[in-house]
């Protein structure tokens, strides 16, 4: 069959596929699936995910479900008392409980709990009042400036549940120490406002912040549909579709709809499993709520060389057909998949994907694996009046997550750009992997860098190897494949080579902290050595960050042309 008319087939093929969504079937499911509170590791958890494996197994999917130990956080009762009147609160996931006394300390007002506020500051046994929702970079910070606890003030009225760890996954030795040691409690921005005022007027309010969580290990779910390309052996490579089932509350749109989207989309493939080039594997996931993706890490963790030698592509979901989410240009992906997202998104909305930077966040625990990823969030609240936005909704991580926040026609369009992007990276003779945009991106960031840099590190050399390795990308994404088996080898091996440099700031067997992350961490010590003063301590010891920087890098380019020269 020639490339044309491959293409065109395929073409039909999706048209089809995208056609047969059926909207009134998901939302059903979506339904059954939103009578459990599915908080991680708990019984109704497993109803959930006993709900989901019927459906796969109705699909004709291998199914399995894992139990494995996680390291898990339940938020319980918490309240806010500022000179004896109790205020509506919440706690947080990976909060240090109260104690039956609860905590307090002088309040000291943060603003919005930046790194520059804490610089210098004795903090020590305060309460910390920060504006915004509870985040695990505020926590870090508190917990290394010896503060008692933090006091959130949402953006609104709502409260919205959060997990405030910074660790990535289960905590190992390694990690355990940054577990967060502060109690930390949210209310509502009139509240929060109400105390600011207070202190800038010079007051001293009396604030104990009481707080019940239960932390500890537990045992919690994953399941696992497969089914293979017809035409492929045990070892052949898959595609990874998944998404966490656990949820706060109810949690219909998150991440319910996201599952039954799932489940349309592996029930649908499969409908066309002839056509498959590679297989699919579907992983639901617990404590990506209460656990900081624990299961996504611990499943990277047990089964890493595997995962390294067989997934070409990870398909993440998380929170789709939300009512008034009308903004699609956002969503996420890696650059190697910039120009898959886009297609499916115009295929399906006529909207023009703006080839957003994939956060790490939604389970994206395989980057050190260099698993390219695609999505998480497909559909966005656009921009509100006053100037607040939370992309999912004023709803997400509250009670009011329920059947009326999601859309049935969003349903069905978010699916089916989720269908269009699994089923190309399914059934395309060559995987729709560009590597030459990524190699663009860090040659842009060098290009920055190296003006400001040329007279203490070797960045030409850095530079004429990047700009050397992006041209022979293009000139590889250019051209045809003689023979497509070799082409996508050659595409993986080049995938674990790149999307650790650009997702990773250490080590590849390892996840880094659930903090903000700029692109290619591994520029990070070059950043510091630019804005450091010359002649600095700062600098200098910047200066040995950045050598070995510039020679890691220097290293996995040298990898990469070696991938291309072998073929």
């Amino acid at each position: 069959m020639s490339a044309v008319v491959q293409q065109e087939t395929g073409r039909m093929t999706l048209e089809s596929l995208r056609a047969e969504v059926d909207g009134p079937r998901m939302m059903q499911d979506l339904a059954g699936l939103a009578q459990w509170v599915k908080l991680s590791g708990t019984p109704e958890e497993m109803e959930g995910i006993r709900f989901l494996q019927a459906r796969l197994d109705a699909a004709g999917y291998r199914t399995q479900v894992l139990l494995h130990d996680a390291y898990i956080s339940l938020p319980g009762p918490a309240r806010v008392e500022v000179d004896g009147a109790p205020l509506t609160a919440i706690t947080h996931s990976m909060s240090r409980a109260s104690g039956p006394n609860g905590v307090n300390g002088p309040l000291v007002d943060l603003g919005t709990g930046e790194a520059a506020r804490f610089a210098g500051a004795n903090l020590r046994g305060a309460l910390l009042l920060v504006r915004g929702i509870a985040s695990p970079d505020v926590a870090l910070r508190a917990s290394r400036a010896g503060a008692a606890g933090v006091l959130h003030v949402s953006p609104h009225e709502h409260l919205h549940e959060m997990c405030i760890s910074p660790v990535w996954g289960n905590p190992g030795l390694e990690t355990v120490a940054d577990l967060p040691s502060v109690t930390v409690c949210t209310i509502s921005e009139a509240d929060g406002e109400a105390l600011a005022a207070r202190l800038a007027k010079g007051d001293a309010p009396r604030v104990t912040l009481h707080a019940k969580v239960d932390t500890g290990w537990r045992q919690t779910p994953i399941l696992v549909g497969e089914l293979d390309a017809p035409r492929g052996d045990a070892g052949a490579p898959f595609i990874l579709l998944s998404g966490h089932q656990d949820t706060w509350y109810h949690g219909v749109m998150d991440n319910g709809s996201a599952n039954i989207g799932m489940l349309e989309v592996a029930r649908l493939c499969a409908t066309r499993r002839a056509e498959w080039r590679r297989g699919l594997r579907v992983c639901f996931w617990s404590g990506h709520s209460h656990g900081r993706y624990s299961s996504s890490a611990w499943y990277a963790d047990r089964n890493w060389a595997e995962l390294e030698r067989r997934c070409a592509a990870h398909v993440n979901v998380d929170s789709l057909g939300g009512i008034g989410a009308d903004v699609l240009s956002d969503a996420g992906c890696m650059a190697p998949l910039n120009a898959l997202a886009a297609d499916a998104i115009s295929a399906v909305s006529g909207q023009v994907h703006a080839g957003r930077r994939k956060n790490r966040n939604s389970d994206e625990s395989f980057p050190g694996i260099g698993i390219p990823s695609i999505f998480g969030s497909i559909s966005m609240q656009p921009a509100q009046p006053d100037g607040f936005r939370n992309a999912l909704g004023w709803w997400w991580h509250t009670p009011q997550d329920l059947l009326d926040k999601v859309d049935e026609a969003n349903q069905v369009r978010d699916t089916q750009i989720l269908l269009h992007a699994t089923w190309r990276l399914l059934a395309d003779p060559v995987l729709p992997l560009d590597h030459a945009v990524q190699a663009d991106a860090l040659l842009e960031e060098l290009q920055g860098l190296a003006p400001r840099l040329a007279d203490q590190l070797p960045v030409a050399e850095v530079l004429a190897a990047a700009t050397r390795l992006r041209d022979r990308l293009a000139r590889l994404a250019a051209s045809p494949a003689e023979d497509a088996a070799t082409r996508n080898r050659l595409l993986m091996r080049l995938s674990r080579v790149l999307v650790p440099l650009d997702y990773v700031a250490g080590d590849r067997l390892a996840h880094d902290p659930a903090l903000p992350q700029p692109p290619w961490p591994v520029l990070s010590p070059l950043r510091s050595l630019a804005e450091a003063e010359p002649g600095s301590d700062a600098a200098r010891f910047a200066t040995v960050s950045a050598m070995r920087a510039c020679n890691r890098l220097t290293r996995a380019l040298a990898e990469a042309e070696a991938v291309l020269d072998a073929g």
